[in-house]
This record gives structure tokens, C-alpha cells and sequence, in this order.
């Protein structure tokens, strides 16, 4: 029998066992948040709304059906750290990790799930890719514990309190969970810039993705060592930073213009830089925030939902379509507007294979997120639709921004926020590979015949 269930193991691609284990993820962070010790005595959780936190916690998202901060004890908030490292490393690169230690071998199944895991294209240099993200996350995760919990010994009685307070907010702010234990987000440090900037620090640390952070480091390096040729960024590093950074600019930019004769009419320039800064950060999948969104008007919401689908870099923590994927289908716009056939950027030309790659990926997405809302608003009519349209795009890009609906929804759609998390956390293109099995060479084709569009 136990053979039996490991030949089927093995005839899974690593799409399929990839998916499993964020599964397993799931099940066993459920059994955790099941423990009578990491709530609160006397306080009561649902099945239903543990499975919620479970999938919300593995996909680093923050969406949440209550408040940690009333809900779970000490030891509860240590449970959901550790869970936060698994979903936002990756499934894979912790347990590479373990398997370390442990003195095992590294083999070919595992470096494919870990390159599937991590999105990468080849198996070569796989265990230094993860060690060099475990080795860059922890270290940010250690610094920004230690500077937040020296800065919160302002706001709280004990240091004991205050370490605990920044310990959280820096793996929350590194892995982009979105989560809090004051119960209020960022709200009781919304003039304490100094915090703000730190945690924006740490969101992108997570948000730009791994490979960026580790040929950042290995540029400096050769610096240093003043090797020669110089060392050259690759074009997926040129890419996603710039793609990243000009969504930052233009979103603090938009929210700003945005909000001049609504939440920020009346304060000071700084105040209202600060305010529209830190939530373009955070919609880049982070789900911290400084005030009430709530507040905001329209237009800014519907801003971050778009924000918030596009998402962080690949090979991150975050969710969405990711940042090159959204570069990619607005350069080939570009260049199809000017009629060109091949997309140049940066003195080099994209592969046509990730072009189309990136538009199935966004075209999964939009009818995902569609069909989502569409599905919420029939079950849920209530709400308004753009508290919907928001709560969709904060769960599909794994951010955890929220209108405040969510614990208000029906089970039914707190299910699609489930499923939009966990799809989100995994990746589209291992959705993709999931539905459709991989690429596959053709065996024969047909004449070619064209087609009026537009």
C-alpha cells in the first residue's frame, strides 16, 4: 500500500507536488491553530475560521475573519512566525533547510520541486540560491527585530513587550503577511516616520524577490574585490526593480493627487507624504497600514485594488500577476502600438515564450478575479462593490488589506478568498503547469490561417 502511494507520489510533476505540499502546509497549520495553548484562555475560534487563518498565515496574505491580537496568546504569535517563514521563504527552502542539517542529500526530485518553488529555469546552483535567501531573510528579519524593538521601548511598559512587538512587525513586514499583534496595524505609529521607513525597508526587502537581493550582494561584492569585467545585472533584475520602484512613485504620486480634497486635505506636506508613501508600499503585497482605508475615497481604492493585483517581484513573497509579468504586457504593448514585432529592453530582446507566457497569466488572473467578485456579489449583496473588487485583489496578491468585510462575509465567499490566497501564494504559473501539465512540443501542424480581431 505505502509503495503503492509512493509510485503515485513520484508520477506527480512538480507543479502537482509542489501544490500538495502547500497543502500539507495548510493541514498541519491547522492542526497548530487547533491547540487550545495559542489562544487566549476563554477565547473560542470556529473550525471554519482556523482554516481561514491557516490558509491566510501559509499564503502570507493577513486577511483575517478576527484580531490575533485578542484571539491568540504569546505562544500563539511565536506559531504564527514560524508558519509566516514557510509560506514566505517557500515550502521548499525551508525544508532544504532542515534537510541540511540533517546531513541529506540533495537530489534531483527535490531541485526540481525547489526550482518550480523558487520559478527559476535551471536545476544548476539551486541549494546556494537557498541558502542565499535563507542566509539575506533572516539577516533582515534580525536587524529589523532588533532597530523596531529599540523604537517601540517608547510606546511600551517592558522590553519584554517591546521585543515581542518588534519581532512580529519585522517578520510580518520581511515575508509581507500583512499581520499585526496591536490589534490596530501601523495605526499607533502613524507619526512615527522613522518606523514607517523601516518597515517600508523590510516590506521591499521581501517584495522585490530573492534573485534581486542576491545580485545586489554579489555586485557589491565584486566591487569590493574590484574584479574585472564589472559585474552586470541581469535583465530579470533591471526589470523587476525598475517595474517595482515606478509603481512605488507613481502610486504614493496618484495617492497623494488623490486624496489632496479628501483624507489628507488639511495636513501637513509631510504628514500627507508619509501617508500616501507608506500605502503604495504596503499595496505592493505588505498589507500594513497607517490609517483607516476605509477613509480613503474611491478612486485611491480602486487604485490600490490595481496595485495590489499586479503585486510583488517573482521569486518573492508576494502575490499578483508580479511585476515582470505586468512590465512585459505593457512593453508589448508599446511596441505592438509602434509595430514592432520583438520587445527590446535594457539592450537586450525578450524571449517570445515569456511573453506569451506572462499574457496567459494575466488573462488567467483578470477572469479569476472577475469571476470572483461577480460570485461575492450575488452571495454577499451588501457589501459595496468596490469593498469587494478591494477584498479580491488583496487576496488574490496575497497583501491582506481589507475594508473590514471580510469576517462579515458568508462562508461561501470566504472560501473564494481561500482559494484566491492560496493560488496567489503558489503562483500562476504553477496554476498554469497544474492545469495544463507543462510545455510540450508539437507533434504536427496545421496551415496557418488569419483571423479578423478588434
Amino acid at each position: 500500500m505505502w509503495k503503492s502511494i509512493r509510485n503515485r507520489i513520484e508520477k506527480l510533476s512538480p507543479a502537482q507536488a509542489m501544490t500538495g505540499y502547500y497543502l500539507i502546509a495548510v493541514t498541519l497549520s491547522i492542526a497548530l491553530f487547533s491547540l487550545p495553548a495559542v489562544r487566549r484562555p476563554g477565547v473560542d475560534v470556529t473550525f471554519f475560521d482556523t482554516v481561514f487563518t491557516a490558509v491566510s498565515v501559509v499564503s502570507d496574505t493577513g486577511l483575517g475573519v478576527f484580531n490575533i491580537a485578542d484571539t491568540y496568546s504569546t505562544f500563539g504569535y511565536f506559531v504564527i512566525i514560524v508558519v509566516l517563514q514557510f509560506g514566505g521563504i517557500g515550502i521548499m527552502a525551508m525544508s532544504t533547510f532542515f534537510w541540511l542539517l540533517l546531513g541529506r542529500r540533495i537530489g534531483l526530485r527535490e531541485r526540481r520541486l525547489i526550482m518550480v518553488d523558487n520559478n527559476q529555469f535551471a536545476l544548476s546552483g539551486l541549494v546556494k540560491l537557498v541558502i542565499e535567501i535563507l542566509r539575506i531573510t533572516m539577516l533582515a528579519q534580525l536587524l529589523g527585530a532588533v532597530i523596531l524593538s529599540v523604537r517601540f521601548l517608547r510606546y511600551y511598559d517592558t522590553w519584554e513587550e517591546a521585543a515581542m512587538q518588534g519581532l512580529f512587525a519585522a517578520v510580518s513586514a520581511t515575508t509581507n503577511a500583512g499581520m499585526d499583534i496591536t490589534g490596530q496595524s501601523l495605526i499607533p505609529y502613524a507619526g512615527d516616520y522613522f518606523v514607517q521607513l523601516v518597515t517600508v525597508i523590510l516590506i521591499v526587502f521581501g517584495a522585490i524577490g530573492f534573485p534581486v537581493l542576491i545580485e545586489i550582494k554579489t555586485y557589491f561584492a565584486s566591487r569590493r574585490m574590484k574584479l574585472r569585467p564589472p559585474y552586470r545585472f541581469s535583465l530579470f533584475t533591471k526589470l523587476s526593480t525598475s517595474t517595482y520602484f515606478i509603481l512605488l512613485a507613481a502610486g504614493t504620486i496618484l495617492i497623494w493627487l488623490f486624496e489632496q480634497s479628501g483624507f489628507l486635505q488639511g495636513k501637513a506636506w509631510h504628514a500627507g507624504f508619509f501617508y500616501a508613501f507608506f500605502q503604495a508600499a504596503t499595496t505592493r503585497s505588505a498589507g500594513l497600514t497607517t490609517m483607516d482605508i476605509n477613509e480613503f475615497t474611491i478612486p485611491t481604492l480602486l487604485l490600490m485594488s490595481f496595485l495590489m493585483f499586479i503585486g510583488g517581484s517573482p521569486n518573492s513573497v508576494g502575490g499578483g500577476i508580479r511585476t515582470t509579468t505586468f512590465a512585459l504586457n505593457l512593453l508589448f504593448l508599446i511596441h505592438f502600438i509602434r509595430g514592432s514585432r520583438s520587445i527590446k529592453v535594457f539592450k537586450r530582446e525578450l524571449h517570445p515564450d515569456d511573453v506569451l507566457k506572462s499574457f496567459a497569466i494575466s488573462l488567467l488572473a483578470v477572469i479569476m478575479c472577475a469571476v470572483s467578485i461577480i460570485a461575492i456579489c450575488v452571495v454577499d449583496q451588501q457589501h459595496p462593490l468596490v469593498a469587494v473588487v478591494l477584498e479580491v485583489c488583496s487576496a488574490f496578491g496575497t497583501v491582506g488589506l481589507s475594508t473590514g468585510i471580510t469576517p462579515d462575509l458568508s462562508p461561501f465567499s470566504q472560501t473564494i478568498l481561500m482559494v484566491l490566497m492560496f493560488l496567489g501564494r503558489i503562483g500562476l504559473t504553477s496554476c498554469l503547469y497544474l492545469i495544463g501539465g507543462g510545455l510540450r512540443n508539437p507533434r504536427y501542424r496545421y496551415a496557418m490561417e488569419r483571423v479578423i480581431t478588434g
